[in-house]
């Protein structure tokens, strides 16, 4: 009995027993910035090849078909981020049993989803035919890809919890690693079965399914045989049922949270629609730069999840101050940085993007909005992830509820009276107050928490 209370007093001593500085900010964040831009660049690929086809309809339906899987995907991204918070918790605890049961649970939820979501794809595919009344060959090009992709669909989402929690542990490198071997393979096949054998959209489809089997018994071969050589976790750890509920009350909170993110998306796409086409256009190629920057963002938004949520796993104060401050300063200057770029050679890039004349000169005009949203957006996407990573998800739904709230009343102000300009203006508005609100509560659960 001694010696079990020494084993555990030793463990909780080695999960508090780390140091946040610099380097370990930049170890996960660099690695993770680097695997979250092979996602755009996959969708350039897609694109491209499709494109070379010289089927509008066949572009369309995939473009189609990859708006819908943003939409069910997106929703199912807090396996990910959820699953990193509990994981980094449990390191810092010390309790490697629990970081065990955590990977396991995520993964049961996965494969359940995962599997309804495979069979749920005939309907999805005529909902999203539904929503998108495009042509008949575009609805027909984008019924043939998700039904395809769908099938990837337990993959993808064990692929989550995989990653949620390698990161969860602080392994960026493992995390690229995964993400290239992903994203490699599905390039290349994109290319041979799309192009090459000219198998068009559904190859591309076929491609994301095999990317997506692959990487997942790679991470799962990788992470089983650390487990074979771990202790062994008993059955009933993981179907707890307290732990299954938080786990599920969290994931919730994530959920809500995206869901709101998506529709602010879709209320300033909507309202840009209303200035004309060209507007809308020219708000699209803007809206790829903060998209860009957020990926940047993205990486240091990871980085604090999992530091964050070590320190509360380890009731280590000190250790979340630091990661808290290092984080927003790295994320701080890689946004001045972004802003800077765009505002000097963001006209050089729209140009890239785009030959229409009108299009090029309507984003000149608001360029400047585009290029500061990084700025703005930085402790937004830096207080997402302190606040997964110590899991106070009702919070972070609650703010972005708030700001949702706060951005609908802007826009309804400032559009009709400022135009584009006051469009660009309530999203300024939206970033900061998902950022400051967050912050203001910081502070108070610094005190109840350590």
């Amino acid at each position: 009995m001694g010696k079990r209370v020494l084993d555990q007093v030793s463990a909780a001593a080695n999960g508090r027993s780390f140091v946040v500085t610099n380097r370990s900010v930049l170890a996960i964040a660099v690695p993770m910035t680097l695997a979250y831009l092979t996602t755009p660049l996959l969708g350039v690929v897609d694109t491209a090849v499709v494109g070379q086809l010289g089927d509008a309809a066949l572009l369309g339906g995939l473009a189609a078909g990859a708006l819908v899987f943003d939409v069910v995907f997106t929703s199912f991204n807090f396996l990910r981020s959820g699953t990193t918070g509990l994981v980094a918790q449990a390191l810092g605890r010390g309790d490697e049993l629990e970081e065990q049961a955590v990977f396991w649970r995520a993964v049961l939820i996965a494969v359940v989803a995962g599997i309804v979501l495979a069979a749920l794809a005939p309907l999805v595919a005529i909902a999203g035919q539904w929503f998108m009344s495009a042509e008949a060959r575009v609805s027909e090009a984008m019924a043939v890809y998700i039904r395809i992709r769908l099938l990837a669909a337990p993959f993808s989402l064990i692929n989550y919890a995989i990653l949620g929690y390698v990161l969860g542990r602080g392994e960026g490198g493992l995390g690229l690693m995964l993400q290239l071997v992903l994203n490699g393979i599905n390039i290349a096949l994109c290319v041979l079965l799309g192009l090459e054998l000219g198998w068009g959209v559904a190859g591309v489809a076929w491609a994301t399914v095999t990317g997506e089997f692959v990487a997942m018994l790679l991470g799962l071969a990788i992470i089983g045989r650390r487990f074979w050589a771990a202790p062994r976790l008993p059955r009933h750890r993981i179907l707890d049922l307290s732990a299954f509920l938080r786990m599920m009350s969290l994931n919730g909170d994530i959920m809500i949270r995206s869901f709101s993110l998506l529709a602010a998306f879709a209320l300033f796409t909507r309202q840009g629609a209303q200035f004309g086409t060209v507007t809308l256009a020219a708000n699209a190629v803007l809206m790829n730069f903060f998209l860009i920057a957020g990926y940047f963002l993205d990486g240091f938004a990871t980085a604090a999840e999992q530091l964050a949520g070590r320190a509360v796993g380890a009731r280590a104060a000190m250790q979340f101050r630091q990661a808290v401050r290092l984080t927003l300063f790295w994320g701080f200057g890689l946004a001045a940085t972004a802003t800077l770029v765009l505002l000097l050679g963001g006209t050089d890039l729209v140009a890239l993007i785009t030959t229409s004349e009108d299009v090029r000169a309507v984003a000149d005009n608001y360029l400047a909005w585009a290029a500061f949203t990084a700025l703005s957006g930085v402790l937004a996407f830096q207080m997402d992830g302190v606040f997964i990573g110590a899991t106070w998800s009702r919070d972070m739904r609650n703010m972005m509820l708030l700001s949702f709230l706060v951005f609908s009343a802007a826009l309804l102000i400032l559009a009709p009276a400022l135009g584009n300009h006051g469009l660009w203006a309530a999203l300024h508005v939206f970033l900061l107050v998902r950022g400051f609100s967050l912050l203001a509560i910081l502070r108070v659960r610094v005190r109840t928490a350590f």
